[in-house]
């Protein structure tokens, strides 16, 4: 049995249907619906059981998660996606209890049923990449998150290293994914669906200017990966257990935001109309101009697969799923 918890969010409902492609059909969801109509998500995927996160939590709080499991199946994994993943969250309790005491539960709870546990970090840890974008757990306490979602994330990271757990579960720190199954994410949705949006409407896209001299406008750069990639790699760690660890999920490379605002208006056949805008001052003082993932570890670790290129994603993602109004899975 195959617990994913966030399993109707974007990369956890990417996860379902690369283990409902291998296969697998043996998995208990976990997640929050709510209002945010993310059930939409969960639709054209197969599993065995839902949970919603609080009665899952009391659970692990009274030890009767076992008897939840159907009879004769033991916990196989546990890959822990359910998390606030909102950077602007102002609310420091609440991130500390979603993101690291009910991360913690969790984890030890997998550790004493000898699961293998895979748990989603962030680049967002790595703050403005001043001691780089390397995932070598050596650096941890070095790193300076910039907002209080990146801190939570590493408070976890570290908690793990203290504990001398990193050699026997996997941290995932995933850069800017996007892709299909995104709808519910609200200001935290990606640029690609944010752009379709506003092209459809208006057929121009605005972009940030720059407040910096060495970036153009909108030529600030980030690494992107798509949905269907991070779950890939993502799950290399389910069926490769002799690796363990931080292990960064990108595209191992720099995307503008005019390069990823041309391959929307190209997938939309739309000529390029872009506005540059003021970035508000609540955010300048912590916005990213540039991450970059350094995955040679994850190579290393014998994920050899190749990152599908930035346009050929974005093609994908709006002829294929936000054109027909699809979901993964449909």
């Amino acid at each position: 049995m195959i617990i994913v918890t966030g399993g109707a969010g974007l990369i956890g409902s990417a996860v379902v249907q690369h283990l409902n492609r291998l296969g697998r059909e043996d998995i208990l969801i976990v997640d929050h619906l709510g209002h945010t109509g993310k059930w939409r998500n969960l639709a054209p995927l197969r599993f065995m059981d839902y949970l919603e996160k609080d009665a899952f939590e009391r659970m692990l709080d009274d030890g009767s998660l076992k008897g939840r499991l159907p009879e004769g199946r033991s916990l196989e994994a546990v890959i822990h996606l359910g998390a606030c993943s909102a950077t602007t969250e102002p609310d420091a309790t609440y991130l500390i209890r979603n993101n690291f005491e009910y991360s913690r539960k969790l984890a030890l709870c997998a550790l004493a049923a000898d699961a293998r546990f895979i748990y989603a970090s962030s680049a967002a840890t790595y703050g403005d990449g001043e001691h780089g974008f390397v995932d070598d757990e050596s650096q941890l306490p070095l790193l300076r998150p910039m907002n209080m979602y990146g801190y939570s994330k590493q408070l976890f990271d570290l908690w793990a290293l203290r504990q001398g757990l990193l050699d026997r579960i996997v941290g995932i720190k995933y850069f800017n994914v996007y892709g299909p199954n995104e709808q519910h994410k609200g200001e935290m949705r990606s640029l690609v669906l944010k752009a379709y949006e506003q092209i459809s409407a208006t057929g121009t896209l605005r972009l940030f200017k720059s407040h910096r001299p060495e970036y153009g406008d909108g030529e600030q750069l980030r690494d992107f990966v798509y949905v269907k990639d991070a779950a890939a790699m993502t799950l290399h760690f389910l069926q490769n257990r002799s690796d363990s660890g931080l292990f960064n999920v990108g595209g191992g490379t720099t995307v503008s935001w005019n390069r990823l605002a041309r391959a929307v208006f190209n997938a939309m056949e739309r000529p390029v109309t872009i506005e540059y805008i003021d970035m508000p001052e609540s955010i300048r003082s912590t916005y990213q101009y540039l991450t970059c993932a350094d995955t040679s570890r994850i190579r290393s670790a014998g994920y050899l697969d190749a990152v599908t290129p930035v346009e050929e994603a974005v093609t994908d993602y709006i002829r294929n799923y936000l054109v027909p109004g699809k979901r993964l899975g449909d």
